[in-house]
């Protein structure tokens, strides 16, 4: 089914007078909820960017504030904890991406019946993505973080994995 046929599912002759009025009216609406997924976005970025700085700055503390060895066992716990925070993360923006993208859909698709297209402008004026010079999506840039963040959690759990030991054991 296309965006169209599952957008209008009452023709205009049949819905009766207030067509018009109720038509810009869900349009309003569904404008204003694809701005607050975009704040829900922006507010689960900041979370998992500081819970992530939180986790680095503590395993930091307690590598600076002791003198004898910490049990690896609470590296482990905390890099693989802190990996799947970050998978989660990465997963979560894809899921909002996806989400934005099938709401602009369907903006532009009501936006076809109304006298302007605000919307459809802009992403014209932005070469419809296909221009790196004109647009580059934030997304791209968005979806490295929780990378980074991944691989400074990987760095610490290979610094504590006893390989040594664990070469040994497996050569015997």
């Amino acid at each position: 089914m296309d965006i169209e046929s599952a957008l209008l599912k009452t023709k205009k002759e049949d819905y009766g007078s207030n067509y018009k009025p109720h038509y810009f009216e869900q349009y309003k609406l569904f404008v204003e909820m694809t701005d607050r997924i975009s704040s829900r976005r922006q507010s689960a970025n900041s979370f998992f960017l500081s819970v992530n700085t939180a986790v680095i700055a503590i395993i930091g503390y307690i590598q600076l504030g002791q003198t004898t060895g910490t049990s690896s066992a609470f590296y482990w716990l905390v890099s693989i904890a802190g990996m799947a925070l970050c998978y989660t993360w990465f997963r979560l923006i894809r899921s909002y991406k996806d989400l934005n993208s099938g709401k602009f859909k369907v903006v532009h698709a009501l936006e076809q019946r109304l006298p302007a297209a605000p919307y459809d402008a802009e992403w014209e004026s932005l070469g419809r993505g296909k221009n790196p010079k004109l647009y580059h999506p934030f997304t791209r840039v968005e979806m490295i973080v929780p990378w980074v963040f991944f691989s400074l959690h990987l760095s610490v759990l290979l610094q504590v994995t006893p390989w040594a030991s664990m070469t040994l054991n497996i050569c015997k």
